[in-house]
């Protein structure tokens, strides 16, 4: 009986340790947006791809589209019904990089004796008659350690640049006057360990929401936790979070 409630109790010290070494990911972002001071088109939008060689109806475009509606709705703007009837021509781009290996260099100390802090000798005078004494002793050193030296130990890892970006032209002024004009862009860069586009955008469009079609004159750095609501909405409930961000 003891036994058993030993285990259980140790089992439970191990769950609460391990709950409460777990950290959370982060995911960071630098956000950049720019845009006229004044626009007067409409907010009604067709979202098309901005990569070469990616069609609409590709499924990871479409993926990535459907987390670009859901961040635009709260923003005002809304899907127009045909080419016809929209207001903006949404550009979305994506992108990742090839792997980056970096390398770090650290120097480890080697620690050792380095001298002697002092010595005590202890010893004896032994009579051998006549006059004559003989003496042994025996001297101990107490010695003194540190840092002798250094070795240098090298050690690589590997990141990828992750871009995203969606990017408003005026359509009404395509349409008059064949000019592409620029409404407004927002992008956003993260560099980290994970090539999972799907996993690490929808965190790159949470930072990006709030600044849509604004100015930040800048750009700004934002930190998500794994948790983050506006990202998770995006995931959906059922999404796995890998561990590496």
């Amino acid at each position: 009986m003891r036994l058993h409630f030993f285990i259980c109790l140790l089992l439970c010290v191990v769950v609460l340790f391990t709950a409460g070494c777990s950290q959370s990911l982060r995911f960071v972002s630098d956000v950049d947006s720019i845009a006229l001071a004044d626009q007067p088109v409409g907010k009604r939008y067709l979202l098309v791809p901005g990569n070469q060689n990616v069609t609409p109806d590709e499924l990871e475009f479409l993926e990535y589209a459907k987390y670009v509606d859901t961040i635009l709705t709260p923003l005002g703007f809304s899907k127009a019904p045909t080419e016809q009837e929209a207001d903006l021509a949404i550009l979305l781009s994506y992108s990742l990089s090839t792997p980056q290996t970096h390398e770090v260099s650290e120097s480890i100390p080697v620690n050792g004796q380095t001298g002697v802090a002092s010595s005590t000798t202890m010893g004896m005078i032994m009579p051998l008659g006549g006059g004559m004494a003989s003496y042994s002793g025996n001297t101990t050193y107490a010695p003194t350690y540190g840092i002798t030296g250094y070795y240098t130990e090298v050690s690589s890892y590997t990141t990828y640049t992750r871009f995203i970006q969606v990017a408003a032209y005026d359509l009404l002024a395509y349409r008059n006057e064949k000019r592409q004009r620029q409404v407004w862009k927002t992008s956003a860069r993260s560099t980290g360990g994970s090539n999972d586009l799907r996993l690490v955008l929808p965190y790159m469009l949470a930072a990006m929401r709030p600044y849509i079609a604004r100015n930040t004159s800048r750009a700004i750095r934002i930190e998500l936790e794994e948790d983050d609501p506006a990202a998770r909405t995006l995931l959906g409930k059922s999404a796995v979070i890998e561990p590496s961000q």
